[in-house]
């Protein structure tokens, strides 16, 4: 996922915590890295780090120029989306397309990951709105956000991405560097389909897996994020631009693309108009306990260890601080950053939940406490 933070990073449960990395410009998400088969790294268009399976990749066709008046066509419906990450006091950038003329907004969930405030520059008029979360899928990497107070946008135009075979001609266009403006464009092809690949955080031993991902050979940079991949012959997405090779970026030039089929991200638009919540589909803001987290490997599993529990939060209040350990939240056992984001996922701001921790004496407590609202997942 292209892109990433200027200082530490919030884990899209809302409430763990990354110390500061390098920084790189380009879209709200997570900074996550892992080795891939060839000794390349894989950055999920927010600098996830991926891994992809063993295997023989098809030889990418070399780049062509993009069908002319494609992106003019395009760029109407995309918007620019800016995170202020109030938590640990940085920005990021990624991109969004537009899919109802009130503003409704589709792009990938780590480009709103740890975001307190969106706001999102519509590149049709040049007007930028506030927006908020109306719901997000983790586990597909997909959220949708509305604009404030928008109306008459442009939109993008949907294809069927089971239509689409090896070797068509794909355009990728996007907020590549967080520039803002007239979108950068990607010209390649379609080398593989149905593609699987692993995103891994070394620092906090955690992983997550997309599947069924259209692979491209076009240039995908940080903060592509979200952006469409266009189909040159029809002029349609049929893909949210999500992950890049890294193996190359010095030179400006990524190995391989990865982008979600449009027909799997829209079944989740699709849940989330719905109001169909469930344990991968969230609605609405983001619930919070206040703790920042380390995850520690060892041979029993997984340990989040608190670094410190911010002033005012539901878990300061409760008496966590720096040093304890969480061992549940709402029943779900503290085995893995994936449960807890799952269990987060069924909670909102005002809800009780029930945490259990063990202090630094090794004593364990037990609280009930009213969680707030915080940074989206």
């Amino acid at each position: 996922m292209v892109g990433s933070r200027e200082s530490g990073q919030w884990d899209p449960s809302g409430w763990s915590y990354e110390p500061p990395r390098r920084a790189r410009r380009g879209g709200c998400g997570r900074m996550l890295f892992g080795l891939v088969a060839a000794v390349a790294i894989l950055v999920i268009l927010g600098l996830h780090g991926v891994t992809i399976p063993t295997g023989n990749a098809p030889a990418p066709a070399p780049p062509g120029p993009a069908p002319r008046g494609l992106a003019a066509k395009v760029d109407p419906g995309l918007v620019d989306v800016v995170c202020q990450l109030g938590y640990d006091h940085a920005v990021a950038e990624g991109t969004g397309q537009v899919l109802t003329p009130d503003g409704e907004v589709l792009t990938n969930n780590h480009v709103i990951d740890g975001a307190t405030s969106i706001q999102v520059t519509d590149i049709g008029t040049g007007r930028t709105y506030a927006a908020s979360v109306v719901g997000y899928d983790i586990s597909a990497d997909i959220a949708v956000l509305q604009m404030h107070q928008a109306s008459g946008l442009r939109t993008v135009r949907l294809g069927d991405s089971t239509s689409i075979v090896v070797g068509d001609r794909v355009t990728a266009l996007g907020n590549a560097g967080g520039k803002g403006g007239t979108p950068a464009v990607a010209s390649g092809s379609v080398t593989a389909l149905n593609q699987q690949i692993i995103a891994s955080e070394e620092a906090e031993g955690s992983s997550e897996q997309l599947s069924g991902l259209i692979q491209t050979d076009a240039a995908l940079q940080p903060g592509d994020s979200g952006g469409p991949l266009v189909d040159d012959d029809s002029g349609k997405v049929v893909g949210v631009d999500t992950a890049a090779s890294s193996t190359f970026q010095f030179q400006g030039v990524n190995a391989e693309g990865f982008a979600i089929p449009i027909n799997t991200a829209m079944s989740v638009v699709r849940l989330v108009e719905a109001g169909r919540a469930s344990d991968v589909v969230h609605l609405g803001p983001t619930a919070f306990l206040g703790v920042q987290l380390q995850w520690q490997n060892r041979p029993t599993g997984q340990r989040a260890e608190v670094l410190t529990a911010l002033p005012g939060t539901p878990a300061a209040r409760a008496g966590i601080t720096g040093g304890d350990v969480i061992l549940s939240v709402d029943g779900h056992a503290a085995t893995s950053q994936a449960v807890l984001q799952g269990a987060l996922a069924l909670l909102h701001p005002g809800d009780k939940a029930t945490v259990t921790w063990q202090d630094q004496a090794g004593a364990r407590h037990s609280a009930t406490v009213v969680l707030a609202g915080g940074p989206a997942a």
